[in-house]
């Protein structure tokens, strides 16, 4: 025995069996400073909004089954851990994978998702506190790979995590895949004329003609974040929401209620941007802002008006960001118009476990191949970006 005190995995039904202290501890140490989360949506308070909106739990297909890791009574690790009954809301898609299973016989749902529900946002999935993250790490995936052995469920999922845990999961035995969104990166720039000042001219000029176009819509467009958000204003959102979800998904993910529970708890953690006619709010676009990250998250409206959903979802958030000195802004899935407007492609990754090993195999030999065609795309995209080539090169 080499002495090393044993570490015992607990999975909670409820984020309210355990103290927000203990969850931040690891979730988001660098929070203690008083500054804002890396990470805003691993936080108690987000993850906890969902469940007390019933976002997610009975009937969404979302049941919550988060890891708990505690050495001698501390709470060294946590996860957030979904038993899913579907793959709504998890923007890296594993459909074909559920087909082809049920197909051969088996049965693929529940399994398990270690995700931030309905947020294709990167962030660390296996939360841990300071001084314990390999022990910690390995303790978290053991746990979930036990659970689904245990249960005989398909498999383990870890959706949006960093590149670093990526590469720790596969040394251990997991699946990464690599997937594609759209960043912004701030470059040190003093405002927004010192980043158009980085693209070609053509773009430049067509970026200050779809700003124009926008602004001239007939009224105002405002930022609100903390105390100058209302209950009236996620009134309108709600609406704006609705119709989109009702569009992109058939049912809009977030209930009415998480954005009263939003309006106690996280308002700090939002910036909501708001085209207002009057005093009617026509558009919006919801962000939430994470330490060094802006991330664009929602955008609705009850009015068509030419660019408007390019200033608001784009154009406004790159100027909060510049305005709070944040490093980038992560725009949500998909989307290839973003690359015109600034926001270049990245890979993101992913982490699966499945228990049949003939399964697994394939799965395998398919992220390879789906690996070196994402890694082209992005290569493609980039040389189609917007930016200067070098100096006193202007690419059309």
């Amino acid at each position: 025995m080499d002495g090393t005190p044993p570490i015992e995995i607990e999975v909670l039904t409820s984020l309210a069996d355990i103290a927000a202290e203990d969850w931040d501890a690891c979730a988001c140490p660098e929070a203690a400073d008083g500054g804002p989360p890396d990470d805003p949506f691993t936080t108690h308070r987000f993850l906890r909004a969902l469940e007390t909106s019933r976002s997610v739990g009975t009937g969404t297909g979302w049941q919550p089954r988060h890891l708990v890791a505690r050495c001698e009574g501390q709470v060294i690790a946590t996860a957030p851990m979904y038993a899913k009954g579907h793959s709504q809301g998890e923007y890296i898609f594993d459909h074909n994978w559920a087909h082809a299973y049920e197909r051969a016989g088996g049965r693929y749902y529940p399994k398990l998702q270690i995700a931030v529900p309905f947020t294709p946002a990167t962030g660390r999935r296996f939360l841990v506190r300071p001084g314990w993250e390999a022990t910690g790490r390995a303790a978290l995936v053991q746990g979930a790979v036990q659970l689904a052995s245990d249960n005989h469920l398909s498999s383990v999922h870890v959706t949006f995590c960093t590149k670093d845990e990526a590469q720790a999961g596969e040394r251990i035995g997991m699946m990464a895949r690599a997937s594609q969104q759209f960043h912004w990166e701030n470059r040190g720039y003093a405002d927004f004329d010192g980043f158009l000042a980085d693209l070609s001219s053509r773009k430049r000029k067509n970026i200050r003609k779809e700003r124009a176009t926008a602004q001239g819509f007939g009224g105002d467009i405002v930022q609100l974040t903390g105390d100058d958000l209302t209950p009236a204003h996620w009134d309108a959102f709600w609406v704006f929401y609705q119709d989109t979800g009702a569009r992109k998904w058939g049912t809009p993910y977030l209930t009415r209620a998480f954005f009263d529970v939003a309006q106690e708890a996280l308002r700090d953690d939002m910036l909501l941007v708001l085209a207002v006619d009057g005093d009617r709010p026509v558009a919006g676009a919801l962000n939430f802002i994470g330490r060094h990250t802006l991330y664009g998250r929602y955008w609705g409206c009850i009015e068509d008006h030419p660019c408007l959903h390019f200033e608001l979802c784009y154009y406004q958030a790159i100027d909060a960001a510049i305005a709070r000195g944040l490093e980038r802004v992560e725009a949500g899935a998909q989307g290839e118009h973003k690359l015109a407007r600034g926001y270049l492609p990245v890979q993101t990754h992913s982490l699966h476990w499945v228990r049949d090993a003939g399964f697994a195999e394939a799965i395998a030999a398919y992220l390879q191949a789906e690996r070196d065609a994402v890694d082209q795309d992005i290569e493609v995209l980039t040389s189609y970006g917007p930016f200067k080539r070098s100096q006193g090169e202007e690419p059309e």
